[in-house]
């Protein structure tokens, strides 16, 4: 494996983390104003993933930056093609963190319901949009020779890219229910579970319907190993809802950020080694060779990559571990 290689790896690897810890915060966001039944309610919901969030959007910024660096080409063409689409996903971000610090700052119903709605809207955009620019990567997107955006953003929506933002929002959703199945307990523990079963209900026939999508759109049947992971997420998906019927969430949230990482991992395998596919002639595409930096820099990285990473990563494991416990209304300071 040579270091362009290496560096798609580390950035699919990137996304895997992203997702699976980012999607159960925003899961959380998208189910808040409807589990939460009044604003204690809501405060513990709020309270379980008060500790985490910032610290799991540290992925994407790590993502994004790694992208820049190795595949400046990359960067280039997917931040200008993309860009409505990606400031508006920006903006929600801004809007989402400025909620979660602003909410209990006045004790007005109208004040903390008005950014509780912000951080819904904040996390469902997201989750949604997110899934929209997966499916645009590998389905194709009119980009020319010199490697430059010629579309629209009406460009970016599709059957099948829609299909594939509402299997992420449904993913993630399912992922904030299960972790609040973990979290909470009590009558919101049930709310919780209750929403899960729900949701798991449409996200599995959603997924199945982007897997058979995917053999038209984007050639799943000559890509075996892609072909692979999507069923294993299907089938992970599968045991995860059935789980969460029976009241296993530990297993069940398991099952379902399995299902995540097994997405994750078909779409960058089938689009190995490109970065962003042309619809407009396949020999447009960027790959992993005629987008990235030269050889130093990837040296470089790769260097600073192997000492930092671990670093990282144990202090966020160490974040987990002492914030493993249940929140309930009585951890709420008044």
């Amino acid at each position: 494996m040579d270091l362009n290689a290496l560096w798609f790896v580390l950035i699919t690897v990137l996304f895997i983390g992203y997702f699976f810890l980012e999607g159960f915060d925003y899961g959380v966001g998208i189910l808040l104003p409807f589990l939460g039944k009044d604003d204690g309610e809501r405060r513990v919901l709020i309270n379980t993933i008060g500790p985490f969030w910032d610290g799991n959007e540290v992925w994407l910024l790590t993502a994004g930056g790694a992208i820049f660096a190795a595949f400046p080409h990359w960067y280039a063409t997917l931040f200008s093609g993309f860009y409505l689409a990606l400031f508006l996903m920006l903006l929600a971000l801004i809007v989402r963190g400025v909620a979660f610090e602003f909410r209990s700052k006045d004790d007005r119903p109208f004040w903390r319901s008005l950014w509780d709605w912000l951080i819904f809207a904040g996390s469902l955009l997201p989750a949604l949009l997110w899934g929209v620019a997966i499916t645009n990567l590998i389905r194709g997107v009119p980009i020319n020779e010199q490697m430059q955006y010629v579309g629209t953003f009406w460009h970016l929506l599709s059957p099948y890219t829609l299909t594939g933002g509402l299997v992420t929002l449904l993913l993630f959703t399912l992922h904030g229910a299960l972790f609040l199945a973990l979290k909470t307990r009590g009558e919101l523990e049930e709310r919780a579970r209750r929403a899960a079963v729900r949701v798991g209900a449409v996200a599995v026939p959603a997924l199945v319907l982007l897997v058979f999508l995917s053999y038209s759109q984007i050639g799943l049947a000559g890509r075996a190993g892609a072909a692979v992971a999507f069923w294993g997420a299907v089938v992970f998906l599968l045991a995860a809802y059935w789980l969460s019927r029976t009241g296993r969430y530990g297993l069940a949230f398991v099952g379902n950020g399995l299902a995540i990482v097994f997405s994750t991992v078909a779409f960058f395998s089938a689009l190995f080694p490109r970065v962003m596919v042309s619809s407009l002639n396949p020999k447009w595409s960027l790959t992993i060779y005629n987008a990235s930096s030269s050889p130093y820099t990837l040296k470089v990285m790769t260097i600073v990559a192997l000492i930092l990473v671990p670093v990282v990563l144990l202090y966020q494991g160490w974040t987990y571990w002492v914030f493993r416990h249940r929140v309930g209304k009585e951890h709420l300071e008044y």
